[in-house]
């Protein structure tokens, strides 16, 4: 699938590995949508690389509607959609003070992280069906989703997490199947551990790090967000990746806790 001249709606797209992901594919000549719900950084990646930004909850069906509008709105055809907004959560089964697992917390990553994508990935690919295939082979456009190597080794504390990054793996196959008769390649991308903000904040953000980076296997540290980009490019660039779930981790193996 060739990018230039090509939509890309990116959710997530504002920070961490969209806003990485929406940098690569526009540099690469596509014109992306940024649809985040943090609208002054998302309206600042857009102007610094020519997007469009739309505010989005990846779980409200209109406002994903009007981003995929918006891609379409752009004059250039839709051929690629990348989810990647998605929630965290830690809490045990049983907490140690004996509590039950909070059921609304389960219920709020679940609906974020696994109906999100879903509803993104329902609603664009309806729109990139209508499109003219691109090929002899019928193509119309790719999918990457973002799950997570904790839907394949969740730690102890990610129950609501892995579960809700598993639905991703979980899907990957039977969409690529549905989509396959409108010309729709599916994969899935995840990512171990990726030096994204979300580890920066707190005061003892490098120690927290380097505990983080032990069981990688090689290379030693983190991944990089332009790492993360650039196999969700490799995936959408080769036609023959579909319904493949793809590990970016160094080798990581995560262990209980």
């Amino acid at each position: 699938m060739d990018l230039n001249g090509a939509a890309a709606i990116i959710s997530g797209g504002a920070s961490g590995l969209g806003e990485a992901t929406a940098r690569d594919l526009a540099a690469h000549g596509a014109t992306v949508v940024v649809a985040d719900l943090n609208e002054e950084r998302g309206k600042s990646l857009a102007g610094e690389i020519g997007a469009i930004f739309v505010k989005t909850d990846v779980t409200d069906e209109r406002q994903v509607g009007e981003a995929v509008d918006a891609a379409v709105g752009t004059g250039r055809p839709l051929r690629v959609v990348v989810s990647s907004a998605g929630i965290g959560w830690a809490g045990r089964t049983v907490n140690r003070d004996g509590s039950p697992h909070d059921l609304a917390a389960y219920r709020k990553v679940i609906e974020v992280n696994l109906i999100g994508t879903f509803n993104l990935m329902r609603i664009a690919a309806a729109a990139v069906a209508g499109t003219e295939p691109v090929d002899a082979d019928g193509q119309r456009g790719v999918i990457v989703n973002t799950a997570s190597v904790a839907a394949l080794e969740g730690q102890t504390g990610q129950v609501a997490y892995s579960a809700s990054k598993g639905g991703i793996v979980g899907m990957t196959v039977p969409a690529a199947r549905d989509l396959a008769a409108v010309g729709i390649r599916v994969n899935t991308v995840c990512p171990g551990i990726i030096d994204t903000p979300i580890y920066g904040f707190a005061a003892n953000a490098e120690e927290f790090k380097a505990k983080l980076v032990a069981p990688v296997v090689f290379p030693k540290r983190m991944g990089l967000p332009a790492e993360f980009a650039q196999l969700v490019r490799a995936l959408i660039e080769n036609d023959y990746m579909n319904a493949e779930t793809v590990r970016i981790d160094g080798g990581i193996r995560f262990q209980p806790k």
